[in-house]
C-alpha cells in the first residue's frame, strides 16, 4: 500500500503557491481559487510524494549510493549534519534549521518558501533558524550547511547528502561513548551544543574527565571562596575539587565566573596540563599551540584552524578527542591508555568509538 504524507499547507501559503502555476493567475494576479488548491495543487503534491517514496524504498533497499541517504519522513525526525551536506528537498518537503547556518541553493524549476514568514525567499537566501521552508510544486531545493555544524528538522520528500567535510558530530558522539562529554539541557541536536561557545565551566569539566579525574570531583565535600558559584551545586563540586588540586585559580580570589567564555588558548593548556605537559605555574599562554604542536597534541593545521576560527562547542570536542591519541611524557602510551587503566572507559568503547569517527586530522 503506498504511503502518503499529509501536507499541512498554512492559508498563505496556498496562496503563495498560486504564482507558481498558470492554471492559478500570475504575478499580477496571484490569488487562486479553493478548487484549484484543494484539487491540482494539492494533488499534483500528493503524486509526486507517492512518487518518491517508492523511490526511496527502493534506495534504501539498495543501500544508496554515494552519501545519499533517501529521509522521506511522514513526521518530522531531526538529524545532525556538518559543513557542505545537503538537504534536497522535492516537491512538500520541509525544513526547519534549529542550530547552526544553512542557506538556499538552485530551487529548480520552481521555488521555495519560507512558510514561518508567508512569503517566497530566492536561491542563496540564509535559513532563519526556527522557520519552516518548504519546496513548492515541481521543484527540487537544496539546503546546504555552510557552519562546521547544524541541526535540522525535515518532513516529507527529503534526501541528505554528505559531504567529506570533518565530522564534528561523530567526535562528540565518539566522545559521549567514552564518557568523556555529555549533552546539556537543550532539547535537540543530543544536547551537543556544538554550535555554541564553551563556558569555563563546561571546559573545567571536560579538563577533569580528560584526567580521568570525574569521581573524585563528584565525590568532593568542601567550600569554594567563589561567590559566583551556587554553593551545594553539581558545579561547586567540579570547581571546588579543581581549586583545591591546584587545577584552576578561578578568575579572580572570589569570582570564577562559570558561565564565561574560554577560548582556544586556554582550553589547549588545560589539555597540556592534564596530560602533564604544562602546570598551573604556567601561565604565558602566548606559545601554547606551538608547544601543543610539539608534543603531538595538535597538528600545524589544527592550530591553524584554532587561531582562525571562533572557538565552539565544537572545537573543544575535535582537541579533546585528538588528544586521546596524543602520547604521554616520556612514553610510548597515549592518554586514551591512561583513560583505560584508569577504567574511565573499556578497550571495546574505545574501539567502538574510534570506529565513529572517519576521515583525516586538518
Amino acid at each position: 500500500m503506498k504511503k502518503k504524507i499529509l501536507l499541512l499547507l498554512p492559508v498563505c501559503v496556498l496562496v503563495l503557491a498560486a504564482a507558481w502555476a498558470v492554471a492559478a493567475g500570475d504575478a499580477a494576479d496571484p490569488l487562486a481559487t479553493l478548487s484549484y488548491l484543494t484539487g491540482a495543487f494539492t494533488a499534483a503534491v500528493d503524486g509526486q510524494v507517492d512518487r518518491r517514496l517508492d523511490d526511496s524504498d527502493a534506495a534504501l533497499l539498495n543501500g544508496g549510493e554515494g552519501g545519499m541517504t533517501a529521509a522521506v519522513s511522514s513526521a518530522w525526525a531531526e538529524t545532525r549534519l556538518k559543513e557542505a551536506d545537503d538537504a534536497v528537498c522535492s516537491t512538500g518537503g520541509s525544513v526547519i534549521l534549529l542550530a547552526g547556518e544553512a542557506y538556499i541553493s538552485d530551487p529548480s524549476p520552481g521555488a521555495v518558501v519560507d512558510i514561518t514568514a508567508g512569503m517566497e525567499v530566492p536561491s542563496g537566501t540564509a535559513l532563519i533558524k526556527n522557520h519552516r521552508y518548504m519546496a513548492a510544486e515541481d521543484t527540487a531545493a537544496h539546503f546546504i550547511v555552510t557552519s562546521k555544524t547544524a541541526v535540522m528538522d525535515y518532513q516529507g520528500d527529503v534526501s541528505l547528502s554528505y559531504s567529506g567535510a570533518e565530522d564534528y558530530n561523530a567526535m562528540a558522539a565518539a566522545l559521549r561513548e567514552l564518557h568523556l562529554f555529555r549533552g546539556t539541557l537543550t532539547g535537540y541536536g543530543q544536547g551537543f551544543d556544538l554550535e555554541v561557545a564553551p563556558t569555563r565551566l563546561q571546559a573545567l569539566i571536560m579538563f577533569i574527565r580528560v584526567l580521568g579525574e570525574e569521581q573524585q570531583a563528584l565525590a568532593w565535600m568542601g567550600t569554594t571562596p567563589f561567590t559566583d558559584v551556587a554553593k551545594g551545586s553539581e558545579a561547586e563540586k567540579y570547581v571546588g575539587y579543581a581549586y583545591e588540586r591546584g587545577y584552576t585559580n578561578g578568575y579572580s580570589a572570589t569570582q570564577f565566573r562559570p558561565a564565561g567564555a574560554v577560548n582556544a588558548h586556554q582550553y589547549t593548556e588545560f589539555v597540556l596540563r592534564a596530560m602533564g605537559y604544562s602546570s598551573i605555574a604556567n601561565t604565558n599562554l602566548a606559545d601554547v599551540f606551538d608547544r601543543a604542536v610539539n608534543v603531538g597534541v595538535l597538528t600545524a593545521g589544527e592550530t591553524a584552524m584554532l587561531q582562525r576560527d571562533r572557538f565552539l562547542r565544537a572545537e573543544l570536542v575535535y582537541i579533546s578527542y585528538y588528544a586521546l591519541e596524543a602520547l604521554l611524557p616520556n612514553s610510548n602510551r597515549t592518554l586514551g591508555d591512561q583513560l583505560m587503566d584508569s577504567g574511565v572507559f573499556t578497550a571495546v568503547e574505545w574501539e567502538t568509538a574510534r570506529g565513529m569517527v572517519s576521515g583525516w586530522r586538518l
